[in-house]
């Protein structure tokens, strides 16, 4: 029997682009972009009820990124808007992959319009926090991951 199928529906967290995050030329330093995605999954998890330094007390157990694959596609600058996404892909006992997307946020009256800027996918496997070595995730986490 296949697993069931992971939720479709995306997570979004705004992001304004400091200084800090940009090179000498005013555009974001491609590596944030990694930063900003860990922020978008960060959030999303609380946003289900899931507090990872309470999760690493109580059953020992954390996230790691095991792989990332990145695609570029415009730049975002100094002062732009972003709107930087999470959905689950795919669900493991030990693992999960997110897909990820930084957007530019356009101001208009009528309708939010957006621009690709930056898109990846995320594997995330979980491991014992003491050693880093995988284990399975409990299954409360990952009926929370299934809402």
């Amino acid at each position: 029997m296949p697993p069931p199928a992971p939720p479709k529906t995306d997570f979004s967290w705004p992001v304004r682009v400091y200084w800090e995050d940009t090179d000498a030329g005013g555009i974001v330093f491609y590596a944030n972009y990694l930063k900003f995605f860990e922020r978008s999954r960060t959030e999303w998890l609380r946003s289900l009820g899931i507090e990872q330094q309470r999760l690493k007390d109580s059953s020992g157990g954390i996230f790691v990124v095991l792989e990332t694959s990145i695609r570029y596609h415009r730049p975002a600058r100094l002062d732009d808007e972003l709107i930087v996404t999470a959905s689950i892909v795919e669900t493991g006992r030990a693992s999960m992959i997110i897909k990820q997307q930084a957007l530019l946020k356009t101001e208009q009256p009528s309708t939010q319009c957006t621009t690709l800027l930056c898109e990846g996918t995320i594997r995330i496997g979980w491991v014992r926090a003491a050693t880093l070595q995988p284990m399975r995730m409990p299954a409360s986490l990952l009926d929370s991951l299934k809402t």
